[in-house]
């Protein structure tokens, strides 16, 4: 089973043309960050990678400040690639963090988890606005975390719902399958921890938003990931929608939000009261 696992979470080999996609994101993302009106660095903890980059629209139309989160399998990339998903949010009156945080295998990933929550509770102690979270890939389990975080068991002056909706992206909820392949030789999970880190496993943020949609050309296992929590946590009270982004695949599927028309775009915006 696991050579399967490999063949449906390896989505650089399923995406040959990757690297020149992922050179694009760089070019765009430096490109929107000399002409946006940003505050770049700014820290929310002790490393260099825990920094945001906030991303301010001319007038603020919103309710609540989005935060995105890259992708990378938790062990690669970094912010910078990622500042023109905050684009086409911008065009709309809506704030956005881009978030960084530390790899694997340096910190563990239930670290990058905590190091997530502490991102949002640094948004929340500086704006005092809920915070929506989206991201893609590795971002999107995060996304889910943060959804799902028992606040109080961060820090008990937050608010019960700091998070009140996430909009993953082509996410991973449930890391187990991650244990049979090769990705996990940075993550580095028992069996158990996987199941410990995985949001789908969690008790479900009844009364809360979760999106889940998925490039529609991404593997079997992908499509999966997104559908399951979606009907799981749909069960258990959470306002879920599912949708598979006609055309995409697991690096293209993100594209839109630089563009302020895009579905994508506007239904974040709709769930950050803009």
């Amino acid at each position: 089973m696991s050579s399967d696992y490999e063949t449906q979470y390896n989505n650089r080999a399923r995406v040959p043309e990757h690297p020149g996609l992922i050179a694009g994101w760089a070019r765009d993302a430096e490109i929107y960050r000399s002409e946006a009106l940003c505050e770049l660095g700014v820290s929310y903890g002790e490393s260099e990678r825990q920094r945001y980059d906030l991303f301010k629209p001319a007038t603020i139309n919103s309710t609540a400040i989005v935060m995105f989160i890259h992708g990378g399998y938790w062990q690669g990339l970094d912010r910078s690639f990622f500042s023109h998903m905050a684009r086409g949010l911008n065009a709309r009156g809506v704030p956005v963090a881009v978030v960084g945080y530390d790899l694997c295998p340096q910190v563990t990933l239930g670290h990058i988890v905590w190091e997530i929550q502490q991102a949002a509770a640094a948004l929340w102690r500086r704006y005092a606005l809920p915070v929506v979270a989206t991201g893609h890939s590795a971002g999107g389990h995060l996304s889910a975390c943060l959804l799902a975080t028992n606040w109080a068991s961060v820090d008990d002056n937050l608010p019960n719902q700091l998070v009140p909706a996430a909009y993953g992206i082509s996410g991973i909820y449930n890391l187990k399958p991650l244990t049979e392949t090769s990705i996990n030789t940075a993550l580095g999970l028992s069996f158990e921890e996987a199941e410990r880190e995985s949001p789908f496993f969690w008790p479900a943020p009844s009364g809360l938003v979760m999106d889940a949609v998925v490039g529609a050309v991404e593997s079997e296992e992908f499509l999966k990931q997104s559908r399951r929590i979606v009907d799981v946590w749909g069960l258990s009270g959470v306002q879920t929608r599912y949708e598979e982004i006609v055309g995409t695949n697991h690096f293209t599927v993100i594209e839109g939000l630089a563009d302020p028309e895009n579905a994508m775009t506007r239904r974040i915006a709709e769930l950050a009261g803009a």
